[in-house]
């Protein structure tokens, strides 16, 4: 099958097999850190992959729904000779928002940085959380 473009000029099939060939093999370009983030009824859990990461170095704050996480990463001290063979991970700051499905109690927030992990626990407050209505009978 040929591949006819809106112009109607004839297009060679493997010309567009190499064009998504190639858009394959690029690195796919994801927000840093890479997090998960889950709910429960009582609070929302999220994790945040930051390896070589020093917790001093990460801010957490929230606002209304919204948490904003931040940090840097130093770049690494080379000698002035040093030439680079690969250069994969970034360096500098970051900063993601993220919207949270409800409001959280900022004093109730709770982060522990293990392994290169940032867990964070962030709670509804109690005015907010959904209360079952009893229904008398008459």
């Amino acid at each position: 099958m040929i591949y006819y473009p809106p112009s109607g000029r004839r297009q060679d099939p493997f010309t567009l097999l190499r064009e998504v060939s190639r858009a394959m093999e690029q690195p796919r370009q994801t927000a840093f850190p890479a997090i998960n983030m889950w709910q429960g009824s009582d609070a929302v859990a999220l994790t945040a992959e930051l390896p070589g990461f020093d917790p001093e170095d990460i801010d957490i704050s929230v606002q209304d729904t919204t948490l904003i996480l931040s940090g840097e990463r130093e770049s690494a001290d080379l000698p002035d000779d040093a030439v680079w063979h690969r250069n994969e991970r970034s360096y500098g700051k970051f900063v993601r928002s993220i919207n949270l499905p409800y409001r959280v109690d900022a004093d109730k927030v709770e982060a522990r940085f293990i392994n290169g992990i940032l867990q964070v626990a962030l709670h509804r407050p109690d005015e907010d959380k959904p209360r079952r209505i009893e229904v008398k009978s008459a």
